[in-house]
């Protein structure tokens, strides 16, 4: 018996991370402004609009990674 596509996708669940959310979370608060989170095996990538915000996430990744509750590297790329 095969499923059809919209079977499988019916069935699946769709919600972030909770790493994600606590990162997009913590640069809305901080600095109103969107980014894009990645989230890969072994590392998390935050695409931020601006070279700016790039250079002041990277000055408060402790804290980032706090928020995220990750061990994960965090890697920040400008769009």
């Amino acid at each position: 018996m095969s499923s059809s596509l919209a079977d499988l996708l019916a069935n699946r669940d769709f919600e972030e991370p909770a790493e994600m959310l606590a990162i997009k979370k913590f640069v809305h608060d901080a600095y109103q402004s969107e980014v894009e989170v990645q989230i890969r095996d072994s590392e998390i990538i935050v695409t931020t609009p601006s070279a700016a915000l790039a250079n002041t996430l990277r000055l408060k990744l402790p804290q980032l990674r706090k928020a995220a509750e990750t061990e994960k590297k965090i890697v920040l790329r400008i769009r």
